[in-house]
């Protein structure tokens, strides 16, 4: 059909200027000009554009313009345009849009929140997926924060946070995390000395907050020594506060060296034991991943001497490890912060000093005084 059409429009387009050439040369008439010729070439190429580009593309300002220049054409003669008539008079509704639209007088609206209330909003929304408008409200108000529940409906709607309790639920990591306070993951670290004796390492790691507990070293671990340094680590943390009676599960492999006895210990502390499937190290995952940052980040780079200089050595690591370094984790949060010390942000870095650990082997850094 389309082929049809150009054919039509190139014989009458031909004929034409054949017509007007043969009347000029009788004198019935004008010769074509070259003006009419331009017209004549200019249609073909139109005719050409159209049979090759299904939708051309226009800019704000050929929109504008063709709109214009239809305004003073009829509409029989609408077919020159590569557009239908009614996109032409859409782009015209569009420019008297366009010429009506005044800059908003009148009275100013509401200032917008600030961006650091629209934040807190937000934060405590996505911390806390069971609070409504007005808890929110309640919670900002408590930090001398004004801001209405209109104004939280709006903010949550803008990003696309519902009302309580249709929000999404907790992630997968944080529903984990919620289930590891109160779990002591358990495991044995062997370090070899300089004259190759075999020293075994008996730790304790807190899940929920990554923090480690040495409980001792021996050159040999029997089944009286494991079950007295569990005692002794149960006293310890009875002593700090009464820490022993928020665990209720531990997680250990099968080792033999765990005799019924050692169960006992943790079962009149109404802690439960969990023992792991054999041969599978990684339902302990939280004991091996530190094993691996201890060997990594301490044991690999000393030479072990003895028994004592082995517990000097992870003693200080320990230090560092609960009190000083960040982890991922925890929000680049330590284990063990400072009950008394409050982290702020200060504008400037100011003077930093850095303490060594281990004799330099670990750098810790602070603000000077």
């Amino acid at each position: 059909m389309l082929a049809w059409q150009a054919g039509v429009v190139v014989v009458r387009t031909l004929a034409f200027v054949i017509v007007r050439r043969l009347m000029g040369l009788v004198g019935l008439g004008p010769a074509p000009d070259a003006k009419d010729v331009e017209i004549a070439v200019l249609r073909h190429q139109l005719m050409v554009l159209r049979r090759q580009v299904a939708r051309p593309r226009y800019t704000p300002t050929d929109r504008m313009v063709l709109a214009s220049l239809a305004k003073l054409m009829s509409r029989e003669r609408w077919a020159v345009f590569l557009v239908t008539p009614a996109t032409l008079l859409r782009w015209h509704r569009e420019l008297v849009c366009r010429r009506w639209t005044y800059p908003g007088g009148g009275r100013p609206g509401r200032r917008p929140l600030e961006p650091a209330i629209v934040e807190l909003v937000l934060r405590l929304a996505r911390e806390n997926l069971r609070w409504g408008y007005l808890r929110i409200v309640g919670e900002c108000r408590k930090l001398g924060v004004a801001v209405s529940a209109t104004s939280v409906r709006t903010i949550l709607r803008r990003h696309r946070l519902g009302p309580a309790p249709r929000r999404n639920g907790p992630t997968w990591t944080q529903f984990l995390r919620a289930q590891a306070a109160g779990i002591l993951a358990r495991d044995f670290l062997t370090v070899e000395t300089v004259g190759l004796t075999r020293l075994y390492v008996l730790f304790f790691v807190e899940v929920d907050r990554r923090r480690v507990h040495l409980a001792g070293v021996t050159a040999h671990p029997t089944g009286q020594w494991v079950t007295q340094q569990v005692r002794n680590l149960l006293m310890t943390l009875q002593d700090n506060a009464g820490r022993a009676s928020r665990w209720r599960f531990l997680i250990r492999d099968r080792d033999t060296k765990f005799t019924a006895a050692f169960d006992a210990v943790l079962a009149a502390e109404d802690i439960e034991v969990v023992k792991i499937p054999p041969r599978a190290p990684q339902a302990n995952a939280y004991a091996e991943r530190w094993v691996r940052t201890a060997r990594t980040e301490c044991l690999d780079w000393v030479l072990i001497w003895n028994r004592g200089h082995l517990h000097r050595v992870l003693t200080a690591f320990v230090a560092h490890y609960n009190t000083a370094r960040p982890h991922r984790s925890l929000d680049l949060d330590v284990p063990a912060p400072a009950t008394d010390a409050s982290v702020t942000t200060l504008p400037t870095v100011g003077r930093v000093e850095r303490v060594d650990v281990l004799g330099g082997l670990i750098h810790e850094y602070r603000r000077a005084a």
